[in-house]
């Protein structure tokens, strides 16, 4: 069982990380700093050496915990979709909504220098494999089903990853297509032509 002194480590270090999580969700990577951090989490800038290294530590955590969040919002969305085209359809999309809902995430993960994240390649690792985190059984399913092969399975992993992530920017940076229902069109047709 876990001390009181523990307890409160604890329950400081999950207001850091929170206040982090809000920064970066609402304003992004530019503007989480150690004093801004702290500020928000209601200690003093000096307080949270005393729990990470720096804000890089912090940042790293929330990459871990948006992850999460990214999968779990996925999994439930397509949840009622057995494996295979559908389900990878609907997971595809459903990683592309989180996205779109929270495009300061979107723009940690994929517009932010990595040396500005973490100084690990770890990250890299964690962003990129999302995707296919979400998607690998149904992959291989379709290559179990004998509609793809495995080396093209891997092939369209590839392409998946890198559409989502180009039509992602063109909605969330320059608004193209102009409308979400214009995006949700380009978005799907994009992954029916993966699924063919």
């Amino acid at each position: 069982m876990a001390g009181k002194k523990e307890l409160q480590e604890q329950r400081v270090r999950g207001y850091f990380i929170a206040a982090t999580k809000e920064i970066l969700k609402s304003e992004g990577l530019k503007s989480v700093s150690v004093r801004n951090i702290a500020d928000r989490a209601g200690y003093s800038f000096a307080s949270l050496y005393n729990y990470f290294k720096d804000a890089k530590d912090l940042v790293f955590l929330c990459v871990h915990d948006f992850r999460a969040e990214c999968i779990a919002y996925a999994q439930e969305r397509a949840q009622k979709q057995t494996l295979g085209a559908r389900h990878l359809k609907a997971v595809t999309l459903a990683y592309m909504e989180y996205f779109i809902q929270y495009p300061g995430i979107y723009e940690l993960f994929f517009n932010e220098k990595l040396s500005d994240i973490s100084g690990s390649g770890d990250t890299t690792q964690l962003v990129v494999s999302l995707l296919e985190d979400l998607t690998t059984a149904d992959w291989q399913q379709l290559v179990a089903q004998g509609i793809i092969s495995g080396k093209e399975a891997a092939f369209r992993k590839e392409a998946l990853l890198a559409g989502t992530t180009g039509i992602l920017a063109l909605y969330l940076n320059r608004r193209y297509p102009a409308t979400y229902e214009d995006f949700l069109h380009k978005a799907k047709h994009f992954i029916d032509q993966q699924l063919k």
